[in-house]
């Protein structure tokens, strides 16, 4: 395992920047140990300047190459993007298989896919990615020849072959995943029917989402110490303290540097959060680089929102509550704050407040409305019960006087019930 290393800005020389360092390098190796590699060397090396044919000097090249010989390592992993051409000087230099960082979380999530739409997403990903490598640094991919002519002129070579393959299947895929989108967006419009808030959970790989996600619902989502332990979004119902019903949904978990295949590729699946009421930042508060995984994450939502077909509006970042999660893991817990609580899914501390929480903001855009019914429309009543959040009843033998609060979609379908 490599890192190359440049101290991103804002974290000081000395100690500091090293803890970066080491938390990244922890970061990657915990990657690379999650699809059953071995790790049997890392080393960190301070990056000066870039070099377009290695990334790395020529000295960190040799270094890097004698302790992989004595290792006998057969495929070193760089933390970092490579440039097909670096990748294969690497390869040359080292004797060994070299992946990067994008190479190495497309493995992972190739391995972790389960669903059908998972897979479609991984192999567009890959696809992608593969067709960046399909550039003249393999010469053996240009020897074949063919054409009309006397001297028969330059064919198609086997690269132009490849790349056209690759094309018609990434166009294929799309295809595929445009339906994918539009079968989300009738299950969307369906959920709308009976239109229940959701509520998505995002945050850093391994910042205890799918846990949470368990210790709400009761659920047995895989969950483990693992980066990217899951990768198709799960939904399921759960009730708040009001008696309210909302659609909790797990998605993806991030990381910094995140492919852009895969941002593009998993866009299907990220319009969940676009289409959440509340937006749960799940963070690992006891993680030393918390503050720098809060950052990429906000930056990959910001993405989402930026460009003319964005699947997320402008004002998400009105809807976003930071789950502090992890608490446990501190000897002094974070203070609580309308916009941030802190939690631990795994021993329950701070769960009921989050309840309480997001049934504050939920009931914020509501409205309080006096029903009087029959004594005998119990469907009616019934209705207001599951839907609405009954604050006042008085019962008499000529009706039942409510004080509901409603959300205005709901008033309006109970006002069409009485209509009909």
């Amino acid at each position: 395992m490599i890192l190359p290393w440049e101290r991103p800005q804002g974290i000081p020389d000395g100690r500091g920047a090293a803890r970066a360092a080491e938390a990244r390098l922890a970061e990657a190796v915990g990657l690379t140990a999650s699809i059953g590699v071995a790790i049997v060397h890392t080393s960190i090396h301070p990056l000066r300047t870039r070099r377009p044919s290695t990334l790395l000097g020529e000295g960190q090249v040799e270094a890097a190459r004698a302790a992989m010989a004595e290792h006998g390592v057969q495929v070193a992993v760089v933390d970092a993007a490579l440039t097909p051409v670096q990748q294969r000087n690497l390869e040359r230099a080292w004797g060994c298989k070299v992946i990067d960082r994008t190479g190495l979380i497309l493995e992972i999530f190739g391995e972790r896919a389960r669903t059908r739409e998972g897979s479609l997403q991984v192999e567009l990903a890959h696809l992608e990615y593969q067709r960046t490598r399909l550039v003249r640094s393999w010469t053996h991919l240009e020897r074949q020849r063919g054409g009309f002519g006397f001297l028969g002129g330059p064919g198609e070579s086997q690269i132009e072959i490849d790349r056209r393959l690759i094309g018609e299947r990434i166009v294929k895929l799309k295809k595929e995943l445009e339906q994918v989108r539009r079968t989300r967006g009738l299950h969307r419009t369906a959920r709308t029917k009976v239109p229940y808030p959701v509520v998505a959970l995002v945050g850093y790989t391994n910042a205890g989402k799918s846990t949470l996600f368990n210790a709400l619902t009761g659920a047995g989502v895989y969950a483990q110490d693992q980066l990217f332990a899951t990768l198709d979004p799960t939904m399921r119902a759960i009730r708040l303290p009001s008696g309210r019903t909302v659609i909790l949904s797990d998605t993806v978990g991030f990381i910094s540097e995140l492919p852009t295949q895969l941002v593009e590729a998993f866009r299907a699946t990220l319009e969940e959060v676009a289409a959440a009421d509340i937006i749960l930042h799940v963070r690992d508060v006891a993680h030393p680089d918390s503050a720098a995984q809060r950052a990429d994450v906000l930056g990959v939502l910001t993405d989402l929102a930026t460009g003319p077909d964005a699947p997320l509006d402008e004002a998400w970042e009105s809807r976003v509550i930071e789950v502090l999660n992890k608490t446990d893991l501190l000897e002094e817990p974070p203070a609580a704050s309308p916009t941030a609580i802190p939690v631990s899914a795994l021993t329950g501390t701070g769960l009921d407040e989050l309840r309480t929480v997001l049934d504050r903001r939920l009931a914020a855009g509501f409205v309080t409305e006096s029903i009087t019914l029959a004594p005998e429309d119990g469907a009616s009543l019934a209705w207001l019960y599951e839907h609405g959040e009954v604050l006042e009843r008085h019962d008499t033998e000529e009706a039942i006087r409510l004080s509901v609060r409603l959300a205005p979609a709901d008033l309006a379908r109970f006002a069409q019930r009485g209509a009909a």
